[in-house]
């Protein structure tokens, strides 16, 4: 008996057989973003672009209100205002007197506080102020810390005193001497000898020369220190206490002129006249 064809083998191939007609379009995964993220299909794409933006707008929105708070609180609030001034280092000077200078007004944001142009200030004002720093002192106070000048001569002049810093800057005038602190008594024209050096150094650059002196003189001779007198640039002497006398010649050399005169006067403590113009071939005399 034959075995009728059965349809399974039929059907079979024909399932094999490929379908006629054109292909379809490619079947289209979910878009995974770079590195492995979590798939995004295209609406999720098309959401999160107003997401974003909201987002960004919100973290904007803030530094705005950030910025706008921290400028009210710096210049609009009471909270960060002068309201004391403090003022430190002086010695001559009050603290009253460097306050109303620095005109500093209470009640001024701190932040708006012009130190630059408060310092200027005070040093115009004041002279005898050699620098000083501003500083705020947050929350509330602006501290003012001042360094004066020290006089290194004294010149007299009717019958007062005016100060000479170790720059040659003259810088005050006082009704009593200070202690310690020699006085210059500088050459005038009527004397022989010394118009020609005003003429050509002038008033000014002896000054200078004087102070630099005086700030070469070993300090065992500083302390005794009485009178510089000027005749010329290069006539520079120092009156002593007890009547000895220092010819020093010019401001050059000036090292040189202090190690020469300490060995002098360790060699002849007696003598009256040390004369070191020339600190290679020095000589002394009146012991």
């Amino acid at each position: 008996m034959e075995r009728g064809a059965g349809p399974g083998t039929a059907a079979r191939g024909e399932r094999r057989r490929p379908e006629s007609g054109p292909p379809g379009p490619p079947r289209r995964g979910p878009f995974r973003a770079p590195g492995g993220g979590r798939p995004t299909t295209p609406d999720a794409r098309r959401t999160a672009g107003p997401v974003v933006a909201r987002r960004r707008l919100a973290v904007l929105l803030v530094l705005v209100l950030v910025a706008g708070f921290c400028g009210w609180a710096l210049y609009g609030s009471s909270w960060l205002r002068v309201q004391r001034v403090t003022v430190s280092g002086t010695r001559v000077l009050t603290a009253d007197q460097v306050r109303r200078a620095a005109a500093v007004r209470p009640g001024t944001p701190l932040a708006s506080v012009d130190t630059d142009g408060v310092a200027e200030r005070l040093r115009r004002a004041l002279p005898r102020i050699d620098s000083v720093d501003v500083v705020r002192s947050w929350p509330h106070g602006i501290g003012l810390k001042v360094v004066e000048r020290s006089p290194a001569l004294l010149i007299e002049k009717g019958g007062k005193f005016i100060e000479v810093d170790a720059k040659g800057v003259r810088f005050a005038t006082v009704p009593v001497a200070v202690k310690g602190v020699p006085r210059l008594e500088l050459a005038t024209k009527a004397e022989p000898g010394t118009a020609a050096s005003l003429r050509r150094f002038g008033p000014g650059r002896l000054v200078g020369a004087a102070v630099r002196v005086a700030g070469d003189l070993p300090d065992a001779v500083a302390r005794e220190a009485r009178v510089l007198k000027v005749r010329s640039y290069d006539s520079i002497s120092v009156e002593l206490a007890r009547g000895r006398v220092v010819v020093w010649g010019s401001d050059e050399r000036g090292a040189e002129k202090a190690a020469t005169l300490t060995a002098l006067m360790k060699a002849a403590p007696r003598a009256r006249h040390f004369d070191v113009s020339v600190p290679t071939a020095p000589a002394v005399a009146g012991s």
